[in-house]
């Protein structure tokens, strides 16, 4: 039977380089949940999310995210932990190089796609997915920052993650378009039962489309009552 929990935490601790940053660290996340991390700038809400992915070490508890154990992961098997997990960023750290389709192509040749028809139809159907498939051609600085946003999610969607973690999704955003990539999360969270587990500081998204809160503060991860 599948494990409910997509994110189980309990007495997590995670340091920073001059000692601790988040202590006793506990709850968990069930499949298809959406849930937001919240707080202050500098509470560890990015280095908490780093740690779900086996980005910076958790120096004690025990963490299970997809399945795994990211606590006590050894480095072989983090490739296959991302491959459950798409990430977006603040700043979406998007290929310049590459056109839309290109920064997609990329991810799924590094994570084994080989065949061309396979690779065009999950790019295709990905791009459909976040509204910007008449994009695939363009280069990545000719797009508005709401596109960039949009392909930074498709690429995060590429592999049918079963958890996307985002950083500050909005953070860059003028509120009209924050407004759209939130609904755009949300859409693909109902859509698909992907997991979504956000950290964010707009508020005023976090009202509009309200859903479940963890909150990063004193030096922990506590849920509003």
């Amino acid at each position: 039977m599948e494990d409910s929990h997509i994110i189980e935490l309990k007495d997590v601790d995670i340091n920073h380089e001059n000692g601790p940053l988040l202590r006793g660290v506990t709850f968990t996340v069930d499949r298809g949940e959406f849930v937001y991390l919240i707080g202050r700038s500098g509470a560890g809400k990015t280095s908490l999310l780093r740690s779900l992915y086996a980005d910076r070490p958790i120096s004690g508890g025990t963490a299970m995210v997809c399945g795994m154990d990211v606590a006590h992961i050894r480095r072989r098997h983090i490739p296959r932990l991302r491959r459950k997990i798409g990430i977006v960023f603040q700043n979406f750290r998007l290929l310049d190089d590459r056109n839309v389709r290109g920064n997609l192509e990329f991810v799924l040749r590094v994570t084994g796609w080989r065949k061309r028809a396979e690779i065009d139809a999950q790019v295709a159907k990905t791009l459909e997915a976040v509204g910007i498939a008449d994009k695939a051609d363009e280069p990545i600085g000719s797009l508005s920052e709401g596109e960039q946003q949009r392909v930074g999610i498709a690429r995060a969607l590429i592999n049918n993650p079963d958890l996307i973690i985002a950083d500050e999704p909005t953070g860059n955003l003028d509120p009209v378009t924050s407004a759209e990539i939130m609904q755009l999360l949300v859409d693909l969270n109902r859509e698909r039962r992907t997991t979504m587990f956000i950290a964010s500081h707009d508020f005023m998204m976090i009202d509009k489309f309200q859903s479940r809160m963890l909150v990063c503060e004193n030096g922990t991860v506590v849920e509003p009552q």
